[in-house]
């Protein structure tokens, strides 16, 4: 029987800081987030960030909590709900950190007697800390706890025609009666190191190179390479969009420590843009497809003060894909073709058979 797990990045269980720092210990933990050595991890995570960061993450979860809970684990039920509306198959949602988690997913799945399972992790570009964290943990608890069970996942989609104009068309409907005069992309930003880890090639990647002319050369580097698919998701709306290179402009947020990380960085280029007379700025960001802490308050909230206290006047966070019908559509187009590919499979495998 066939199965979807949908997953997505997770969130404390509430805004108390005894589940942030419970949630950030789990996060910060996984050696793809903060890559170095377990010891000294440990001590970085336990010995110092824990000690100071829980209380004020847990502040900015309280500024963006809804009634319902946490707005990333409300839209990705909504996401899940509708998809499953469309589809007479299980839809299970996972988080790759916090609840529900990955292994109850699975074992959602299982109990409905799911053996073939399509994961989808939530992210369109492919990154250490987000598609292969999940890919990896999702085997560890297969084979520990569902042995049986045959995983196929649907890679990175930041260049799908479907997905490209789902998130286009987004962006032009929240835009069509507002005034802005630039638009800036916003995607969660990792260290250079992470970009070098992901090349296949151990030699193409450049990631301090903020002309990213080396993600403009072909190479089998782009398949496992975030800069170059965040630059390519921008590129393609752009096109979708039909705007001038004066008009956009793609960043990068949420850095940490005192590692390099892709630069433009986008805190810096929002008081940037300001101070050069950019009144009306619109902001979105196509790292994720479903509001969160990232985009609600760390965008919406800072980055609009920010903007208004380096001069500017407008400030516009565009919503991420969340629940949009268009959205939807596209995720049951994924899932139905995967199911089609799978009974097509199955049919050529009997008519040999018979043969």
């Amino acid at each position: 029987m066939k199965g979807i797990l949908l997953v997505n990045l997770g969130s404390p269980d509430s805004t108390s800081t005894k589940d942030v720092k419970r949630y950030l210990g789990e996060f910060l933990m996984d050696e793809r987030v903060i890559d170095v050595p377990y010891f000294l991890r440990w001590i970085l995570v336990k010995g110092i960030i824990l000690n100071f960061r829980p209380r004020k993450s847990a502040k900015a979860y309280k500024k963006i909590w809804w009634d319902e809970g946490s707005p990333l684990i409300v839209l990705s039920e909504r996401l899940q709900e509708k998809v499953q509306e469309q589809l007479d198959l299980p839809i299970a949602l996972a988080m790759r950190y916090g609840n529900p988690s990955i292994e109850k997913g699975l074992q959602d799945l299982h109990d409905k007697g799911v053996t073939d399972v399509l994961l989808i992790p939530l992210y369109p570009q492919f990154a250490m800390a987000t598609t292969e964290t999940i890919l990896v943990l999702a085997e560890e608890i297969r084979k520990a706890k569902f042995p049986h069970m045959t995983f196929e996942d649907i890679p990175a989609f930041y260049n799908k025609e479907n997905y490209i104009t789902a998130l286009s068309n987004s962006i032009k409907d929240y835009l069509a009666d507002k005034k802005w005069d630039k638009l800036m992309f916003s995607y969660h930003g990792v260290p250079e190191r992470h970009i070098r880890k992901s090349d296949i090639t151990k030699k193409h990647c450049k990631p301090e190179d903020q002309n990213f002319q080396c993600c403009l050369n072909d190479s089998p580097a782009h398949e496992f390479c975030y800069k170059h698919q965040c630059y390519m998701t921008t590129q393609a709306v752009v096109k979708k969009l039909g705007l001038s290179e004066d008009q956009y402009f793609t960043t990068f947020q949420s850095r940490l420590g005192s590692d390099p990380w892709l630069q433009p960085y986008t805190d810096k280029t929002i008081e940037k843009f300001a101070e050069e007379g950019v009144e009306n700025l619109a902001v979105v960001t196509p790292a994720f497809v479903s509001d969160c802490l990232e985009t609600l308050e760390e965008i919406a909230m800072e980055g609009a003060e920010e903007f208004v206290e380096a001069g500017g006047k407008n400030f516009m966070a565009v919503p991420c894909l969340n629940d949009n019908q268009e959205w939807i559509d596209v995720l049951v187009s994924w899932i139905q073709d995967w199911i089609d590919g799978k009974e097509t499979k199955q049919k050529e495998v009997l008519e040999t058979s018979e043969a």
